[in-house]
């Protein structure tokens, strides 16, 4: 599989073509339901996807001029799950939100400060869900600089930025795995210097590659 070294007019142009122009819906038979079951090396049960708890998260490409970014988090220490691990801004949604976008914006917001005025949506994933029982809808889009963050301490310890050519380099996507609730599962992981991505984030990364490789 070849490596996408693509400037951030190539990608945004790409992504149009490539990605889901709407969210999926509940159920969608046309999507691809992915997610951490996708990897293991036994078969496991699907996830129940209307009982997932649904959530969206903003994969923010962010036009450099060395060559675009992705904007990650890595979450609080101090929080009960997923703690210290690296992310994409995002999380639950809110009933009053009306749609993943909304989800994503609002998220954003809250965690590192982004204003949604500097975010241009470019298209979707497939929902993906993970062990842990959430649902979430991925959403694409460039983010135009200059803009200011300002994290909130009590969600997030950082926010940094690591290249789109290294991220869409399936030579830098490993398979790992470790053993979790007694089953040994497997991942993909992203090591990025001293950043370790890997899970959901890393997967939905896997996906957003096949999805714009073809």
């Amino acid at each position: 599989m070849r490596a996408l070294n693509l400037t951030a007019g190539e990608f945004a142009d790409l992504a149009k073509q490539r990605l889901r122009p709407e969210p999926p819906s509940l159920g969608d038979v046309i999507a691809r339901l992915r997610g951490d079951h996708d990897l293991q090396p036994h078969p496991v049960p699907l996830p129940d996807e209307a009982t997932a708890v649904p959530a969206a998260v903003l994969i923010a490409i962010v036009p450099r001029p060395d060559g675009p970014t992705v904007l990650l988090t890595q979450r609080a220490a101090t929080l009960r799950s997923h703690s210290a691990q690296v992310a994409f801004p995002g999380g639950r949604v809110d009933a009053v939100d009306g749609s993943p976008v909304i989800t994503a914006l609002r998220e954003t917001e809250e965690e590192i400060g982004l204003s949604r005025e500097r975010i241009r949506t470019l298209g979707f994933l497939d929902a993906y869900l993970t062990g842990t029982g959430y649902r979430i809808i991925p959403v694409v889009a460039l983010v135009e600089p200059p803009f200011s963050l300002t994290l909130n301490a009590h969600e997030v310890d950082e926010a940094f930025e690591a290249p789109l050519s290294f991220l869409l380099d399936p030579a830098n996507h490993r398979r790992e795995g470790r053993e979790w609730q007694g089953i040994h599962r497997t991942y993909y992981a992203m090591p990025y210097g001293d950043r370790y991505i890997w899970g959901a984030t890393a997967g939905m990364i896997r996906n957003l590659y096949e999805r714009l490789a073809g």
